[in-house]
């Protein structure tokens, strides 16, 4: 999504500024990394959540505090990224050589991607109800 002199971004300061210069294109990235980092309401908290309540009802409650204290660290270098988007000006030279190519075709599915986020992490039942019965034969 992100184009630099026709290769994609690979380093953080590829952001730098992003909401400045493309205001969708860095919510749509901050929606996702607020998912990774695991916060609600978004899939993301939803999935920690029941991956770490499972090692706890296994009696594997240090693996689940392990989880837990490396989900904060990576949790730091999503929020850094979001910070640098939102936080930093960009530079003119940046903004001529970086641009974000959204066509109206992954708009739209980046969208839905960022619906179906939020909306599983706000109603995440249905999901979780399917899965459930999915185990069914297994146990």
């Amino acid at each position: 999504i992100l184009r630099k002199g026709g290769l994609e971004g690979e380093e953080i300061e590829d952001f730098t500024g992003l909401a400045k210069r493309h205001k969708g294109g860095a919510f749509l990235m901050l929606v996702f990394m607020v998912s990774l980092a695991g916060i609600p309401p978004t899939a993301g908290f939803i999935g920690k959540f029941y991956l770490f309540m499972a090692a706890v009802n296994a009696g594997l409650a240090w693996l689940a505090i392990v989880g837990l204290v490396f989900a904060a660290i990576s949790a730091f270098y999503y929020l850094r990224i979001v910070m640098v988007m939102y936080m930093r000006e960009p530079s003119s030279e940046q903004e001529l050589r970086t641009r974000l190519i959204l066509s109206p075709q992954i708009s739209v599915v980046l969208a839905c991607a960022v619906a179906g986020v939020v909306l599983l992490g706000i109603f995440p039942g249905p999901l979780v109800s399917v899965a459930d019965l999915s185990t069914l034969p297994i146990k």
